[in-house]
């Protein structure tokens, strides 16, 4: 990698996926101080506090709005990076994110937790833009999986992982983890938006964007020399130009198209499969509620935050080294063994919850099953999915089966994050199984399904479906 290149790529990362695992994270440990100005709020409003029931519904829209303000998002990026280009689309997105910092810094002071949820959703508009739009390869001007500046996978996942260990640093007591600093906690999104937006500027446009949408051969030229770094870029230029040729005869399958084609219904379903059970494996739930499920499970108040800081470390540690093992073992392995893994660790969390009050030290044991299910997640299932979608298809199915992934993954995260508090209250230490049947099934279903898609072509992995 020549330095521009890894430069433009750290920077996209930085502020898609990176923001997009903070976002995850933040609204954990201030919890407690955001209900605490809705119910506040709510008296000077109305004369009366909110109940428990009613509070928790509205904290549980807050953590989910998120995933809502993605799917809109994922739907709208593809006009956006077709319009703009990857700059112009990560510039708008980015402004958005200064939107949203505003709107969540000043709620407390304006008495407002409408602008808490109305900042989440801008944020979750932000992510499902960058995350899995800029920040992936799309056909709509940035790249088709080879793309020369956008983060793949197995990158993107640390990235997230650095996101959620950062909000879980900056929500320590000694640090943003105060009352009176939750405001500030939520609005430090606009950091990194602030970052990229003034860096964008100093990078070219992405080459397969100006050449293939926009024609300008010079243009493209420039930019390849500059990330690049040599001056013989013809054989690439001209490799563009077919990929140029190649698209302009090609018909674009739509989503319906894509859903009712015969051909590829394995790999549609198996799109399907992994980016639903992404987000229902709960991995979600842990990001969102670590806190309360710490708390739960007996971890002293005093200990929570740092016990949550620490499993965050351990979580970084398991993305480097899904990073790293990813092309050497292939995906299949690793997302069969992720999805066990937690699967083994929920219904660990079920039974240390039981046992808990006979033997203390079960407490202990429901850590260790929270990080086990955090690793898992970050050495297969938080990326493999991405890069699989891209590997089943071919590139007139591919912008559909990204529509298809992206949907449900936003759609399920939403539904986690909202109904898990419910859940919770109603199953008591047995909502975690849900989350284990869950992660067995999709491990089951990769294993007798999806085949191993490293080093093999799209023809390739279409014999072996069929």
């Amino acid at each position: 990698l020549t330095f521009p290149l890894l430069s433009v790529t750290l920077l996209v990362s930085f502020g898609s996926s990176m923001l997009y695992g903070y976002n995850l994270a933040v609204v954990n440990s201030p919890a407690e101080h955001i209900k605490a100005f809705y119910n506040a709020t709510w008296s000077q409003r109305y004369g009366r506090g909110l109940g428990p029931a009613p509070l928790i519904l509205l904290y549980a829209l807050t953590v989910s709005i998120f995933a809502l303000g993605g799917l809109v998002g994922s739907l709208l990026v593809g006009l956006l990076v077709e319009r703009y280009g990857r700059n112009g689309a990560l510039s708008r997105s980015a402004l958005l994110v200064l939107l949203a910092g505003g709107f969540m810094g000043f709620s407390r002071e304006l008495g407002s937790p409408e602008m808490v949820i109305i900042g989440r959703s801008i944020t979750g508009l932000h992510s499902g833009g960058c995350f899995l739009g800029c920040a992936q390869p799309l056909p709509h001007g940035s790249g088709d999986g080879e793309g020369f500046v956008f983060p793949t996978g197995s990158v993107e996942g640390i990235f997230i992982c650095l996101g959620v260990f950062s909000a879980q640093v900056l929500g320590l007591p000694e640090l943003l983890g105060k009352d009176r600093f939750w405001p500030l906690f939520l609005s430090v999104v606009v950091v990194p938006a602030s970052l990229q937006l003034l860096l964008l500027h100093c990078f070219p446009e992405s080459p397969r964007y100006l050449l293939i949408e926009r024609n300008d051969i010079c243009g493209a030229t420039k930019a390849l020399h500059r990330f690049l770094g040599t001056p013989d870029v013809q054989d690439v230029i001209e490799e563009m130009k077919e990929e140029q040729r190649s698209l302009s005869s090609m018909e674009m399958v739509s989503v319906w198209q894509l859903l009712r084609d015969r051909s590829v219904r394995w790999q549609t379903l198996s799109v399907a499969v992994v980016n639903a059970g992404m987000q229902l494996s709960g991995i979600d739930a842990i990001w969102f509620y670590t806190n309360t499920i710490f708390e739960n499970a007996g971890i002293p108040v005093s200990q929570i935050p740092y016990t949550t800081m620490g499993t965050g470390a351990i979580e970084v540690v398991a993305g480097l080294i899904g990073c790293f093992t990813i092309e050497r073992v292939g995906r299949r392995p690793l997302i069969i063994t992720g999805f066990c893994a937690m699967g083994v660790c929920s219904a660990g969390i079920t039974i240390s919850l039981l046992l808990q009050a006979a033997l203390p030290w079960m407490r202990y044991v429901s850590v260790a099953c929270v990080v086990g299910i955090i690793a898992g997640f970050c050495m297969g299932p938080a990326g493999v999915p991405f890069m699989m979608t891209a590997e089943l298809f071919m590139q007139s199915h591919r912008p559909a089966a990204y529509i298809v992934g992206g949907s449900l993954n936003w759609l399920c995260n939403f539904t986690v994050g909202f109904i898990f508090p419910f859940l919770q209250m109603s199953a008591g230490a047995f909502c975690y199984l849900v989350f284990c049947g869950v992660c067995l099934l999709v491990a089951l279903y990769v294993y007798l399904v999806i085949p191993e898609t490293k080093n093999k072509t799209f023809m390739e992995i279409s014999h072996i479906f069929a």
